[in-house]
């Protein structure tokens, strides 16, 4: 498989990983628009939330969770943190791996970016 995230998964490519257990994998993002830029993905290959079926449905609790822990970790829990996830090239989405982008350590303004 040619997918980025699943060779960042593998360790195929270097990354520089803020979290990860046995289901989630956690990592700064190459090119961050906010001073903290992190993507949280599941380590299975799942392309996108359209592709979330009942049995892949629990990872994202696990996410969640993970996406607590790291705000804890990077104490943004408390000036706050954005969390979003593209789906489909419309809306961004430029890595066919579900992820979800931790965005802060500024303030951020209202406009949908």
């Amino acid at each position: 498989m040619d997918c980025i995230f699943c060779k960042i998964v593998n360790h195929e490519i270097p990354s520089e990983i803020v979290y990860e257990d046995d289901e989630v994998l956690a990592f700064k993002d190459i090119n961050p628009q906010t001073p903290i830029h992190i993507l949280v993905i599941p380590k299975t290959h799942i392309e996108s939330i359209l592709e979330l079926d009942e049995e892949a449905k629990p990872i994202c609790g696990k996410i969640f969770t993970a996406i607590q822990k790291i705000a804890k970790e990077q104490k943004i829990e408390k000036a706050g943190f954005r969390v979003i996830s593209n789906c489909g090239e419309d809306a961004g989405q430029e890595v066919k791996h579900l992820h979800f982008h931790i965005l802060a350590g500024q303030k951020l303004g209202t406009k949908i970016v």
